[in-house]
């Protein structure tokens, strides 16, 4: 096997991270291109599946001349991980790998990525690089309730706080009293962890009469999970913060692939690391900057395990006109729906995001829910479990009703889909450390 380090070539010593992303589109062009023939090489020479993949495909290595090429590429999918578990997508030997994270995938083994040392600087690099992008300093204090361990959130987070020079606590997620605790007392300026989670503690911040606007929290650094510009607003007005997206993928690298700036008008995707296209989910076809679909990523200078032409499932576009914050990397819209995670509800496409966009809009509906799908005489069936604010809850039955009524509205206004609503009292929906499930499918498809 051949050694491989992005930091062997041009484009890694030229510019300092800040100029990266401000670097005019030719330069940055031809920075891709150099990176993408060395890792198509790098990952053909190494990796025998994706050399009998590519072979199949009648695809070399020297086909790439321009970045166009980047489409004779065949795509890799989550499953050629599960497929090739645990190390069969390894480019260099385990002698090399200084770290190795897996998804936390509920069913079936897990999928294993791996990292050299080149790996972790260049993951150290991009996040330093996306938080600096929300005006996070050296004179920060982050308080990082990712989940640590083979969850790539936590200890991806840290690394490239502490190469900013923050002080980063670990406090990883769960004890939501000892998260208040940390955040009341230990003078913590910014936070990061998924929106869901940072709902659940804004939830018992109010029920222990901590004022979150009070503290010197002003940042926070949100995703691992779909979230909607309603959640944004919500917990921007909740905790008196700014909400920042921030996106990633264990199969990529984790956090860093893209973060927002502090326009907030969706997150740069940090391109001389990882290209970006956007195809058409059902057809595989390039589609033009500016058009939804999906997401697909390839790593321009990950050595342990490199991925060409990865289908995230992700949903968005790519935004290239220029951003008032003057970096010229291109950004996604953000994320709010995931292909795989579609629903088909009597031929109509529906999204748990859709949903918590609808109840976002009610007043007195809280941001707190579970879907039901189910299916009674060959017929769709789906129940919306919504919770409620307690000053609703202790009303009387025609408010509920009326309350309801509003809910149900709001959703077939979004979906163009009639569900059945049940209101539930505050805090009887189960919450979620880490990513939030939202869904229950009880159809046999």
């Amino acid at each position: 096997m051949s050694t491989f380090s992005f930091w062997n070539d041009p484009g890694s010593t030229l510019h300092p991270a800040s100029a990266m992303d401000f670097l005019p589109a030719p330069q940055l062009r031809a920075l891709q291109l150099h990176r993408l023939q060395n890792i198509a090489r790098h990952t053909f020479d190494n990796v025998a599946f994706a050399r009998e993949k590519m072979s199949k495909a009648g695809f070399s290595p020297d086909n790439v001349k321009t970045l166009a090429d980047i489409e004779k590429i065949p795509f890799s999918v989550k499953a050629d991980l599960r497929d090739t578990y645990p190390y069969g997508l390894f480019a260099v030997p385990m002698s090399e790998v200084v770290r190795l994270h897996a998804s936390s995938g509920t069913t079936g083994k897990p999928i294993v990525v791996g990292y050299t040392a080149g790996d972790m600087r260049v993951w150290a690099n991009v996040v330093l690089r996306a938080l600096a992008a929300v005006g996070v300093t050296s004179g920060d204090v982050l308080h990082n309730a990712y989940g640590y361990g083979l969850f790539t959130g936590g200890l991806g987070l840290h690394g490239g706080a502490e190469a900013m020079g923050c002080t980063v606590i670990p406090v990883s997620g769960g004890n939501t009293d000892r998260q208040l605790m940390i955040l009341r007392d230990f003078g913590v300026t910014a936070i990061s962890c998924t929106p869901s989670y940072f709902l659940h503690i804004l939830d018992e911040a109010e029920k222990k009469g901590v004022d979150m606007r009070a503290l010197p929290l002003r940042t926070g650094i949100f995703g691992a999970e779909p979230w909607t510009e309603e959640m944004r607003r919500r917990i921007e007005q909740a905790a008196g913060i700014k909400a920042y997206d921030i996106y990633g993928l264990t199969e990529i690298i984790g956090p860093g692939v893209s973060m927002e700036c502090q326009e907030q008008c969706g997150p740069h995707i940090f391109e001389d690391h990882f290209y970006p296209e956007i195809i058409d989910p059902e057809t595989g076809a390039a589609l033009p900057d500016g058009e939804v679909g999906e997401l697909v990523l390839t790593t321009l200078s990950k050595a342990a395990t490199p991925m060409l032409r990865y289908r995230t499932r992700d949903l968005s576009r790519l935004v290239a006109e220029p951003c008032a914050c003057g970096r010229t990397l291109r950004r996604l819209e953000r994320v709010s729906a995931r292909s795989d995670d579609m629903l088909i509800i009597r031929g109509v496409n529906l999204f748990p995001s859709q949903i918590e966009a609808a109840l976002l809009s009610v007043e007195q509906a809280l941001p707190h829910y579970h879907i039901i799908v189910s299916r009674k005489d060959d017929l769709d069936q789906i129940e919306v479990q919504v919770e409620i604010t307690p000053s609703v809850a202790s009303d009387d039955i025609r408010s509920m009703q009326h309350l309801r009524q509003r809910i149900v509205t709001a959703i077939e206004h979004v979906t163009n889909l009639r569900v059945n609503v049940s209101l539930v009292q505050p805090n009887t929906l189960q919450r979620s450390e880490g990513k939030a499930r939202r869904v229950t499918d009880l159809r046999k498809l």
